[in-house]
């Protein structure tokens, strides 16, 4: 199971940008659990959320070739947290990317307000790491994760 921390993406700049929206609703179990009393998105969701946004944004560089991995949160600041029936929308921003490695600056945003930043490095897996004895299958965007792409693709083009 795979669990995804965007809902759409609304923007993409192959290489360059993206920006994908997530939104937060009382139907999702952690909302009630993280702060008892108090729902709303966690920072470790919204890191999560940017990096499944920016690794996108990385994998799709190399027609998802690569194995992309989160290698470091370099920053992660918040201002506030985003509560039921809030948008949030994760602007990513590729600021280097060669055959080894991606880093990316992202803004988040709940409903129209800046509330936080992050900065991300990710590690592609097959030329950085070649000697940890990685699987040669891409376990990043396995055949599973692709069909999930391709339906979020085949429905952004009719809408």
């Amino acid at each position: 199971m795979r669990w995804i921390w965007i809902d759409a993406f609304v923007e993409f700049e192959s290489g360059r940008r993206a920006v994908a929206v997530k939104n937060v609703t009382l139907a999702e179990e952690y909302l009630h659990d993280h702060f008892p009393g108090y729902p709303v998105l966690p920072p470790s969701l919204m890191i999560e959320g940017m990096a499944q946004t920016a690794g996108i944004l990385v994998g799709e560089a190399a027609d998802f070739r690569e194995k992309v991995i989160l290698a470091k949160v370099r920053r992660a600041e918040f201002e506030d947290y985003p509560g039921p029936g809030d948008q949030v929308r994760y602007a990513a921003e590729v600021e280097t990317i060669d055959a080894a490695a991606a880093s990316i600056n992202g803004t988040v945003f709940c409903n129209q307000s800046r509330i936080g930043s992050i900065a991300l490095m990710f590690s592609h897996a097959d030329q950085a790491s070649a000697d940890l004895g990685l699987p040669e299958h891409n376990f990043v965007f396995n055949d599973q994760f692709m069909d999930l792409l391709n339906t979020y693709r085949i429905k952004a083009r009719t809408t």
